[in-house]
């Protein structure tokens, strides 16, 4: 029996601490609440091939093609074919997806060829999700940490094989301590918090990605950092699902022209970094001002009961999207890029598992389909609980290596990272804005110990390494858009692997 400690508590985090306890003493610590997550906001659904219209085969070219030439065949695979099977698991878990007359009732997404994206409470699948697992894993006897925010990975030199051996920990009294692991499972999800405007929660500050990161641990694919089309462009910015443009809602700029089949065959349901781009550019013609997301055609009734989240979030904000279009601007939403694991969820270190967002499984590719983030999350967390203590394989890595940029002396704070990411790192980049932000973020420096500081570093030492790796991907793939680059390159047709220089994890470590 190992000693298991599972660092997240979102889909992925839950899903691995349940099925690993069966064999293993597990310890499961979370920043905030148990059912705290990025799972929990989740709107449109689930995609699988569970219809007889349907199959895996059409569900992975789906994502391949979404993915822009960069998915990985083979964990592509995994993800469609073995996603059904783990989505009736879901089900037997006691997660509740919406019916009708018995039958699963399934929605239409972007770039999707089929109807195939099912749903719990109208638009509110990932609270149904991480309600049904946080009942399950509470009927266990499991360690939960709670408020528990992990600053670093403990990493253990002394044998043949560098090893992971635990976390190190900072509790509410903002005392520091380790706690101990044979196996460690980063479940900690994206980094939202990168971008001034985003759909993600404030936990998502890229914890378990940037203390890999120091530890010398190998991440993929940072440059591809998808913005969500459609958020309401109010403060808070909360999310619209992309399953109201699957009904049939149109985006009009704000002379009421329906504007996004100017840009794709597919109108409103291009991929999501076309449409982004799409809604950006119609935005820059009218000075900045947010495009609209049309619903009314759809009905009162039926946007009340199909999506009762953001009927209510609309009119807490003051709109009737029942009679009149909303205002609606991209919003930073899903990280790509992440650790680089295998399709079991293993690392370059030995004994450290990465799964959800955190992990980059070669999926997504350069761009993410639309439902599949939850489907990832579980397929490949299952995954890993079922190898967690076979032989450790060879970790390949044959992707150009990059480096990162030491730490600075100005004091900077979170907002200032934020906005800096926002307008040179964003949905269209540069070289010239590109570096540019690298200059300044290799000035700044984070002053302090709390969490919240702690946090505010994981996000700076992440937008150095992916201004780095945007910097040389020097193309257009996806979700990664260079005005100086506009095409996509047969010499790019490949993921970048990135870790930090030995001689900077010692200064780094050095300041903790």
């Amino acid at each position: 029996m190992a000693r298991v400690v599972v660092v997240g508590t979102g889909i992925a985090g839950l899903i691995a601490a349940y099925r690993a306890s069966a064999e293993h003493d597990v310890v499961l610590v979370t920043k905030a609440d148990l059912g705290e997550s990025n799972t929990k906001y989740a709107q449109g659904g689930i995609a699988a091939a569970l219809f007889p219209d349907d199959s895996a085969e059409a569900h992975a070219a789906d994502t391949v093609r979404a993915g822009d030439g960069l998915c990985d065949p083979a964990t592509v695979d995994v993800l469609c074919t073995e996603g059904p099977g783990r989505v009736r698991d879901l089900i037997a878990l006691g997660v509740e997806f919406d019916r009708i007359n018995g039958e699963l009732e399934r929605g239409h997404e972007a770039a999707h060829s089929a109807r195939r994206v099912i749903h719990a409470g109208g638009d509110a699948t990932g609270l149904a999700i991480e309600t049904a697992l946080v009942a399950a894993v509470r009927t266990l006897a499991l360690e939960v940490h709670e408020h528990t925010f992990m600053r670093d990975l403990v990493i253990d030199d002394s044998g043949p094989d560098r090893r992971v051996s635990g976390i190190e920990v900072v509790d509410t009294a903002g005392v520091v301590r380790v706690i101990d692991a044979d196996i460690v499972i980063l479940a900690s999800g994206g980094a939202g918090q990168l971008y001034t405007h985003t759909t993600n929660p404030l936990v998502a500050t890229g914890d378990g990605t940037a203390a890999a990161l120091r530890a010398g641990v190998v991440l993929a694919d940072l440059e591809f950092y998808q913005f969500h089309p459609t958020a309401l462009a109010v403060a808070g910015t909360p999310l619209i699902s992309e399953a109201v443009r699957g009904e049939g809602a149109v985006l009009l700029d704000e002379h009421g022209r329906r504007f996004m089949f100017d840009v794709h065959p597919d109108g409103e349901l291009a991929p999501r970094d076309v449409v982004a781009r799409g809604i950006a550019n119609a935005m820059a013609a009218q000075g900045g001002r947010p495009v609209l997301l049309d619903a009314t055609a759809l009905g009162r009734d039926y946007l009340e009961q199909r999506f009762p989240g953001i009927d209510r979030s609309c009119a807490a904000h003051g709109f009737d999207w029942a009679t009149t279009p909303i205002p609606v601007t991209p919003a930073a939403h899903y990280w790509m890029g992440g650790i680089r694991t295998d399709a079991h969820g293993r690392t370059s270190l030995r004994g450290l598992f990465a799964v959800g967002e955190v992990a980059c499984t070669g999926v997504h590719g350069a761009n993410r389909l639309a439902s599949n983030s939850l489907l990832e999350s579980l397929a490949f967390a299952w995954r890993a609980t079922d190898v967690l203590t076979d032989a450790w394989p060879q970790f390949a890595s044959t992707a150009t290596t990059l480096g990162a940029a030491a730490a600075g002396d100005v004091p900077v704070d979170r907002a200032q990272v934020q906005r800096l990411m926002w307008d040179l790192v964003g949905i269209e980049r540069s070289a010239a804005g590109l570096r540019a932000a690298a200059a300044q973020l290799e000035e700044w420096t984070v002053v302090g110990d709390s969490v919240s500081d702690l946090e505010t570093r994981n996000l700076l030492d992440l937008a150095r390494l992916t201004v780095t790796a945007a910097l040389c991907r020097e193309e257009s793939r996806g979700a990664h858009w260079r005005t100086d680059f506009p095409e996509s390159s047969a010499l790019f047709a490949q993921s970048f692997d990135c870790v930090v220089p030995a001689s900077l994890r010692v200064k780094e470590e050095a300041t903790l």
